[in-house]
């Protein structure tokens, strides 16, 4: 096994790790694949929180969410955090997600 050379190298080591961890655990990096599909929920919740239409905008932020597993933050614009959910499109052509 090896051994560090210092206390502070392994204490350096031992923070980088847990840091890594945190950020894989909590999607701190955002993006696609960052939500599980049970986090959809709230995040469309505080997606549509400042619409007047938010039935509309929460059942379309769901079905985004559940797909693309990821929704941008905000509640509005931003959308070129999670590609996927920017590009999806109605049969008309226009976004599908708020």
């Amino acid at each position: 096994m090896a051994r560090f050379s210092s206390p502070l190298i392994s204490y350096v080591f031992v923070f980088t790790a847990f840091f890594f961890f945190v950020q894989l655990s909590f999607g701190e990096n955002g993006g696609e694949g960052s939500l599980r599909p049970q986090e959809c929920a709230s995040a469309c919740q505080q997606r549509c929180s400042a619409t007047s239409h938010k039935k509309p905008c929460l059942l379309y932020c769901n079905k985004c969410c559940n797909k693309c597993l990821c929704v941008p933050s905000g509640t509005y614009g931003h959308k070129e955090e999670c590609p996927c959910y920017n590009n999806l499109k109605t049969q008309e052509g226009k976004p599908k997600c708020p």
